[in-house]
């Protein structure tokens, strides 16, 4: 559907920033959807201007689909849930962006997975992507668990499994653990054969990075193999301990986002798996529904001044 920058009343830009890429959407006052855009990796521990950049970048190819220009920016009510802003420096640093939007409201990731997955009611989610983390928002008390950032964190998610993945196959290569179905896998994947070119793939690697391999872990597994079998219930068990600590609030609701999510929900605990409902929207759209809650209370604020 195209747009002409005609379109009246507030246009809402929902901004659903993660450690691996940042999807948006545009909708007017009615919610009906003008146009959508994919950038980069939107988290700030990978650099401001990688996440503004990935940020901005996407917003363009929205209002390129809505038939809107780069000036329709400055008309952009934005809500925006980003991984890192739950880190207080990051927080500050992006409220102090000085962003092209009409209004910019910030929050995490997490929290707009949240208010999307449940159409702002209460509920808990768990993100299971690049990293891992869950929220529960019960009767307006906030239960966040999680988000610490790889490699210190993140337990169950896919940069996770990526680097069990690689340390599990190093280990092998040296002789050290027995034979597994990771190793010619990994090998397969990346195109080399000896340990020190797995070594040199990842010396730098990125969470994404890791993450993107996380897949072979779930196939071996699949197909038996025994350390692939003991990496997925690991990773299994700590989403378990995530979801029944949210549960703890006894949400009305609970639904899991993300790319592993729907490989890792057949190895999760019964009682988990019987609570998961389907998330009712996108996290994006949380963003919008966010954006429009902080915008309603500044209205009525200044009001309340007048």
């Amino acid at each position: 559907m195209t747009i002409s920058s005609g379109q009246q009343g507030p246009l809402y830009l929902g901004i659903d920033g993660g450690g691996s890429k940042c999807r948006v959407v545009i909708v007017n006052a009615n919610n009906q959807l003008l146009g959508e855009g994919l950038g980069g990796p939107a988290n700030p521990l990978r650099g401001m201007k990688v996440a503004t950049d990935s940020i901005l970048t996407a917003t363009q190819q929205a209002l390129t689909a809505a038939g809107m220009t780069f000036n329709d920016m400055s008309r952009l009510i934005a809500g925006a849930g980003l991984a890192g802003v739950n880190m207080p420096q990051y927080f500050r640093l992006f409220s102090e962006w000085k962003h092209p939007f009409a209004a910019f409201y910030l929050t995490t990731d997490l929290h707009i997975a949240c208010i999307g997955a449940h159409n702002g009611g209460d509920g808990a989610v768990i993100i299971a992507g690049t990293g891992s983390c869950g929220l529960a928002d019960v009767k307006g008390r906030l239960l966040d668990i999680g988000g610490h950032g790889f490699p210190y964190g993140d337990n169950g998610s896919g940069a996770w499994f990526g680097m069990q993945l690689v340390h599990h196959v190093l280990l092998q290569q040296d002789g050290l653990m027995p034979s597994t179905l990771l190793s010619s896998l990994l090998c397969q994947e990346l195109g080399v054969t000896s340990t020190l070119d797995i070594v040199s793939h990842f010396m730098h690697a990125t969470p994404t990075v890791y993450a993107k391999y996380a897949p072979l872990v779930f196939s071996a597994a699949e197909q038996g193999d025994a350390t692939a079998l003991g990496i997925v219930a690991q990773g299994a068990a700590f989403i378990n301990q995530i979801a029944l600590k949210l549960f703890e609030l006894s949400p009305p609701r609970f639904s899991m986002i993300g790319g592993l999510a729907y490989k890792l929900v057949p190895y999760l605990d019964n009682k988990v798996q019987q609570a998961l409902t389907p998330a009712l929207a996108a996290p994006e759209y949380g963003a919008v529904w966010f954006a429009r809650q902080q915008q309603a209370l500044l209205t009525a604020a200044v009001a309340a001044q007048r």
